[in-house]
């Protein structure tokens, strides 16, 4: 039989493979020649020429287009889920930029922040609105302002009381979403007590899984400010204190004890800010020349304190006021055995030993964050007649 060639021409829709081939990255192939392939890589078939050239700049040669278009121009009818998600990523290409240097910027996100990088923030940046509401001691009159004077702790050196107002100036300042470093603190906090190694929206019902009441952890700062933050990162960015933090925070969830981690260490952060403004801490600021430290150490060994009468005493979440304003009462009367217990914690911590939290495991699953946990705090509790009003 003989066969018979008919030549059949190309539509005239289709692009020209010889002009499409021909256009390379930066013109570093100057030709191809019509009907032939681009050539290949012996080891993985992919075309040399599109070797080395950015992904986001794939979409923008009409080398891809001219060998995925259609000569007809015809166009599916019916797209499925999957194709609309694909070409919505693939459109989203352009917007990914690669880094300029080798490293990313500290200003960063991702990148986690240390507990002094982020006091180097609040002390550069101007805070004097903030600094005109505190109110560095406690004013007392009468019968109280005489026995402090007679048996009340010594006044905090002078040269210490720009530092401590430091301090209460933070805990006047709110969380400001739109401040990378204020935003870098909150997902420090968050990779540190979960093990993600990726960032989480500033807003959103992870937050509850720490233990605040809603979504936005702002709403959660009332009377402790940026302070309480502060605080939480102390505690997750020193390696000892880490792994205290993360002891506590397997007792917030376990299946009956479990309790608001975050919110209790707002509570305690509110505890410190109290014992500093009623000079509690002054002997040993005074001793050690530092107010910073010893207000972190505080704030730590109080949370401490509080874990471990809350797992050896079986409390619940009904029992978190009370135990908050009996903890309150003996943090400000004896802070240094406070902070002793401290030292000896971490020096068992340092060389591998288990800590009495740690000597009894909690026992049964982890429960997940319930709202409907009523957590009552320190502010929330009426004071005794005896005592002062709450003045955060």
């Amino acid at each position: 039989h003989e066969v018979v060639t008919v030549p059949v021409e190309a539509p005239s829709s289709a692009p020209p493979r010889t002009e499409a081939l021909a256009e390379l990255r930066d013109g570093q192939v100057e030709s191809v020649c019509a009907g032939c392939s681009p050539p290949y890589d012996a080891d993985n078939s992919a075309p040399l020429a599109f070797r080395g050239l950015p992904i986001s700049e794939l979409k923008n040669h009409s080398i891809l287009r001219a060998l995925t278009a259609e000569a007809d121009g015809w166009e599916p009818g019916v797209v499925s889920a999957e194709v609309l998600r694909a070409q919505e990523e693939w459109e989203a290409v352009d917007n990914i930029q690669p880094e300029t240097g080798s490293q990313a910027s500290s200003d960063q996100p991702g990148q986690l922040i240390s507990f002094s990088e982020a006091l180097q923030h609040f002390q550069t940046v101007d805070l004097s609105s903030f600094k005109k509401r505190i109110q560095p001691t406690i004013r007392r009159t009468g019968l109280a302002a005489l026995r402090h004077c007679l048996f009340g702790p010594p006044k905090l050196h002078q040269g210490l009381r720009e530092e401590r107002d430091l301090v209460l100036t933070i805990a006047q300042c709110g969380l400001d979403s739109q401040d990378p470093v204020h935003g870098r603190v909150l997902q420090t906090i968050y990779k540190k007590l979960t093990g993600s190694r990726f960032d989480c929206a500033l807003h959103g019902d992870h937050w509850e899984d720490l233990g605040f009441q809603g979504a936005n952890p702002a709403t959660d700062l009332r009377g402790a400010g940026f302070l309480a933050l502060l605080h939480l990162l102390y505690l997750v960015m020193d390696s000892k204190t880490l792994l205290m933090a993360q002891e506590i925070f397997r007792l917030s969830r376990h299946h009956i004890q479990q309790f608001p981690f975050c919110l209790m260490s707002i509570n305690i952060t509110r505890i410190a800010i109290q014992a500093l403004r009623e000079e509690c801490l002054s002997r040993e600021c005074n001793r050690q020349q530092k107010v910073i430290p010893v207000v972190n150490s505080f704030y730590a060994a109080t949370f401490l304190r509080l874990a471990h009468i809350w797992r050896t005493q079986q409390k619940t979440i009904s029992d978190s006021g009370f135990v908050l304003k009996d903890l309150e009462v003996l943090a400000k009367k004896s802070p240094r055995r406070l902070l002793k217990t401290l030292e000896i914690y971490l020096a068992r911590v340092s060389k591998g030993q288990a800590s009495f939290l740690g000597a009894q495991k909690c026992s049964g699953p982890q429960a997940p964050h319930s709202k409907d946990l009523t957590f009552t705090g320190v502010c929330d509790l009426l004071p005794h007649s005896s005592e002062g009003t709450w003045l955060i």
